[in-house]
């Protein structure tokens, strides 16, 4: 059995791993950390774990999880810089939800990020944890950076044409809208229900802290492609990525837009061939539109891909949920491979409807 730790279980994706692994039938959750909540129990914060989750939080102590196999921070950006080093030298596995270890360039991350980077040396070991593409050193490795949710679903969205270089990646666009619990467990005037209910806004069009975790990962890709605009060392990509706030608890929809540079390209049969071995991913038949109501609460990923009129620009529809597959679920799948487990162990479980 897996023992595991929580840092910073308060939010949203603390909630959500608590959630998620509490059925996982490899592993076992033996300390969670809040230093707001400390001697609270879990079940006294999250009604919903009562009787499932019978602990109790404390304050964050490297000796307490040091006897854990992998501990997980759902911590504030910025956190988790203070504390993953002593862990990870006492031979823990850290898988971090937060943005400390995603951005490679420091200077980008505390551009974007506001805040003097504490843990620079850590950066060049941490794996970034998109399985579909880092499935090998993902197994490996003893630094995960999860990625964000937003990032998740646009690099899924594009991976099979930046893979096969056949799109100008001069002039790719990404309009994404997320539910709002993406903004966090916090008391908030633009996440009121009676702010956001009935209503839908773009945010963040000028530049959104997202976006260079995104393009690196794009560029990464960029420079493996087989196709002829890829394996450049001179690649890059030019993005627009636009946010939005959508009237919903959870789910992410995100429309991406890219123009083929090769129009003998079956998009279709790119998208079909490069996920049939993907367990998170579903590629839906030709024509579909996918809905976020079908991924809440599972791990799977869902995409459609389209050709309007048949013409040079490909629209690819790709939906999430922003607290599993975008968070706390794809950490969980990123533990399963480093500890061997089947992939899906405790994340086979289908979306919730209605």
């Amino acid at each position: 059995m897996i023992k595991v730790g929580i840092v910073g279980a308060t939010g949203y994706t603390g909630a959500e791993l608590l959630r998620l692994l509490a059925v996982h039938p490899e592993a076992q959750v033996i300390v969670i950390t809040s230093r707001s909540e400390q001697g609270k129990p879990v079940a006294d914060l999250y009604p919903s774990l009562r009787g499932i989750i019978d602990l109790v939080f404390s304050l964050p102590d490297v000796d307490q999880l040091a006897q854990c196999d992998v501990v997980f921070f759902a911590t504030p950006h910025g956190v988790a810089q203070s504390m993953v080093a002593s862990i990870l030298e006492r031979g823990v596995k850290v898988i971090d939800l937060s943005a400390d270890f995603r951005i490679r360039d420091v200077p980008t991350w505390e551009s974007w990020y506001g805040q003097a980077h504490g843990a620079p040396e850590l950066i060049p070991q941490a794996v970034y944890g998109l399985p579909e593409l880092n499935r090998e050193a993902i197994a490996s490795a003893n630094l995960i950076a999860c990625p964000g949710c937003y990032p998740t679903s646009v690099q899924l969205g594009f991976l099979p044409l930046m893979e096969a270089g056949c799109i100008d990646i001069s002039d790719l666009i990404a309009n994404s809208a997320s539910g709002v619990s993406g903004a966090g467990r916090q008391a908030s005037i633009g996440a009121l229900h009676a702010e956001v209910s009935d209503s839908f806004k773009a945010y963040a069009a000028s530049g959104h802290r997202h976006l260079p975790e995104i393009v690196q990962g794009l560029n990464d890709m960029a420079l493996s492609a087989s196709g002829p605009a890829g394996g450049s060392a001179d690649t890059s990509v030019n993005l627009t990525f636009v946010p939005h706030l959508l009237p919903i608890n959870r789910g992410i929809h995100s429309t991406l837009y890219a123009t083929l540079t090769d129009l003998s390209v079956d998009v279709q049969a790119l998208f079909e061939a490069r996920y049939a071995d993907e367990p998170f991913v579903d590629v839906l038949p030709a024509g579909s539109h996918p809905q976020t109501n079908s991924v809440r609460g599972s791990n799977v990923c869902r995409i459609a891909v389209h050709r309007p009129n048949g013409g040079a620009k490909v629209v690819v529809l790709v939906v999430e949920d922003n607290l599993t597959k975008g968070a706390s679920g794809q950490g969980i799948q990123c533990m399963n491979i480093i500890c061997g487990l089947t992939e899906n162990a405790g994340l086979a479980a289908p979306a919730l409807l209605p």
